[in-house]
């Protein structure tokens, strides 16, 4: 079953609590996401690890219950 937008946005704030979270669905079918992930907990983190925080508050989602998400991330 795929994962809801909202779903997603609050695996990310409960890993990253500060985090402004933005999520679109891509395609209309609940499958395919883009997210936009702000944290002051960023900064100084280059994108890999700013992304490898973000994957890993979905907690090995991804290519399973996730199929697919496009991801910026920023420090606040």
């Amino acid at each position: 079953m795929p994962m809801t937008a909202d779903a997603i946005a609050e695996m990310i704030r409960a890993a990253i609590p500060d985090a402004e979270v933005e999520i679109t669905d891509l395609a209309g079918d609940g499958d395919h996401y883009a997210a936009h992930v702000v944290s002051a907990s960023f900064a100084g983190l280059p994108l890999r690890k700013q992304h490898q925080a973000v994957y890993a508050a979905l907690g090995g989602r991804m290519g399973g219950e996730l199929h697919a998400l496009q991801l910026k991330t920023a420090a606040a």
